[in-house]
C-alpha cells in the first residue's frame, strides 16, 4: 500500500486541505460546486472540476482504508 506522500506526491493543494474536501462531498452528499463554495468560503478557490477529480482519484482509496473501521449493519 501506497505511503500517504506518495499518494499525494505532485498535488498542488496539501492532503489534508484534499481529503476534508473529498470527505465532506462523501458524507453529507453535497454537490460539487458546494463544496467548492465552501472552499471559497474558507480562503481557497478551488474549481469544482478539480474537487470532481480528487473524488474520483482518492474516494475509492479513502474507503478502502475506513472499511475496516465502520460497524457493521444488519440486513434484515
Amino acid at each position: 500500500m501506497e505511503s500517504k506522500d506518495n499518494v499525494f506526491k505532485w498535488k498542488h493543494y496539501e492532503a489534508g486541505m484534499i481529503l476534508l474536501t473529498v470527505r465532506w462531498y462523501i458524507k453529507y452528499c453535497l454537490s460539487y460546486r458546494d463544496v467548492a463554495e465552501m472552499m471559497k468560503e474558507r480562503g481557497l478557490n478551488i474549481s469544482h472540476t478539480t474537487i470532481m477529480r480528487w473524488v474520483h482519484e482518492f474516494g475509492p482509496e479513502i474507503d478502502k482504508r475506513i472499511r475496516p473501521y465502520l460497524k457493521p449493519t444488519n440486513d434484515s
